[in-house]
């Protein structure tokens, strides 16, 4: 009787495991790469640049993984970024300046400023329950699309 009591906890577990797991990954991104404040591909002097530093440590809880963009001074950026891996949607994460010439490492060349880039955490384990952590890592990527201020 112990025993069979045992397998159906067990196994009502898995199954609660399952579908928990199923929920979470059907879950639709919160930031979506259709965004308004993407600056339009149409105009003539975009630029684009990949992350200095890119930090995938999701198991550390929110806000562990991101990435440090330096951008030249007098340009402003998308507000998102992007992040595209072969076989996989592009996933987009917010960007915010950072307010001062140095973090995590990493210090901005004079005339340049820092952006922090984060990407949602539950994005980033799912790409590694896919076996994508590799490419999660790459800088290549990641972009930031960025033009000149208009005054």
């Amino acid at each position: 009787m112990q025993k069979r009591n045992l397998i159906y906890i067990l196994l009502t577990l898995v199954l609660l495991g399952i579908l928990g797991f199923s929920y979470v990954s059907q879950r639709s991104p919160l930031i979506t790469c259709q965004q308004p404040e993407f600056i339009p591909t149409s105009t003539s002097n975009k630029f684009y640049i990949h992350p200095d530093k890119i930090v995938v440590e999701p198991w550390r809880g929110r806000h562990h993984v991101y990435a440090i963009f330096m951008l030249p001074s007098g340009y402003i950026n998308d507000h998102f970024l992007r992040v595209t891996i072969e076989g996989i949607d592009s996933i987009c994460g917010v960007v915010t300046y950072l307010g001062h010439n140095s973090a995590e490492g990493i210090n901005a060349k004079p005339g340049y400023y820092l952006s922090k880039g984060w990407l949602q955490t539950r994005m980033a384990l799912w790409l590694m329950v896919q076996g994508k952590y590799k490419q999660l890592k790459q800088p290549h990527n990641w972009i930031l699309g960025y033009t000149k201020k208009q005054y």
